[in-house]
């Protein structure tokens, strides 16, 4: 004798791929001011070489350098931008004014 057992079918499982956007789109608003910030620094220390202004506090070491100071400010903003983007997932658009109401 054979006995055919027949499941129906269940809930389609989906994976989420986007777990993280509300921590990104967090990191994104503070990497703006961040940049901000680092471009100032990145100004001033410029502006104290060419003695317009007052001494920047920091004398010595990797910091010291306005170069650093301008790519810090760029790749920060740079990471902003891709943050933002990864936060805010493309929304699904209906194609017809029946399929939104389905």
């Amino acid at each position: 004798m054979l006995v055919r057992v027949r499941f129906g079918t269940g809930p389609n499982v989906r994976q989420k791929h986007r777990k993280n956007q509300h921590v990104a789109l967090a990191l994104a608003a503070l990497a703006t001011p961040a940049a901000v910030m680092a471009l100032a620094l990145a100004f001033w220390r410029l502006a104290a070489d060419l003695r317009i202004a007052g001494e920047f506090p920091i004398t010595e070491g990797f910091f010291s350098h306005w170069q650093i100071w301008l790519a810090a400010g760029a790749l920060l903003q740079l990471g902003g931008i891709l943050l933002n983007r990864y936060g805010k997932a493309e929304a699904v658009l209906p194609k017809t004014v029946e399929a939104r109401e389905r």
